[in-house]
């Protein structure tokens, strides 16, 4: 039998393992499961991605992406013009706002780095990433500590199941920035 040319099949392997996660949670991962949610052969998820450290690895850098890309994208942030921390707040709960297992999915691959060394680099990727973005408006050290205070006011409406509040969220940023 001939083989199947499908360039498409690691991008399906990462987002059956994303839906698997959002789903059943990381316990619920296995080659297995993510080979039946993306209808291939449970060799190609071996081929492909030999430990579930790795698949998880690509699955949390695909998620990255979404805030990462939010950021970048919010022109708010680059203007000198705008107070950044009224439009941190603002997309901030534009992210919140969504699709709540998407947010909820991003948090459990994130903290899964606790106990998988494998994930730290990625994890720490984001915080680097998001933080080298803001530093284009304030200094490296206050960018790193706006991370921070966004993840920590994300991850507390997560579990809290509180709702988001805005105005909280900016007034603690500004306090943050220099000549707040």
């Amino acid at each position: 039998m001939a083989r199947r040319y499908d360039p498409e099949r690691r991008r399906r392997i990462i987002e059956a393992a994303i839906r698997v996660v959002g789903r059943n949670g990381i316990a619920g991962l296995s080659h297995r499961s993510v080979a039946a949610e993306a209808d291939v052969p449970l060799g190609s998820t071996t081929y492909h991605f030999k430990t579930l450290d790795e698949l998880l690895v690509a699955a949390l850098r695909q998620t990255n992406e979404g805030f990462a890309k939010a950021v970048a994208s919010h022109g708010g942030l680059e203007d000198p013009r705008t107070d950044l921390a009224t439009e941190l707040a603002g997309l901030l709960g534009e992210w919140l706002a969504g699709e709540r297992t998407g947010v909820e999915l991003e948090y459990e691959l994130y903290l899964a780095a606790l106990r998988r060394p494998a994930l730290r680099p990625v994890a720490a990727e984001w915080c680097e990433d998001v933080a080298e973005l803001l530093s284009h408006r304030t200094d490296p050290v206050t960018a790193r500590a706006l991370v921070a205070l966004m993840d920590g006011i994300c991850l507390q409406a997560l579990l809290t199941g509180t709702p988001y509040d805005e105005e909280y969220a900016r007034e603690m940023l500004g306090r943050i920035l220099p000549g707040n």
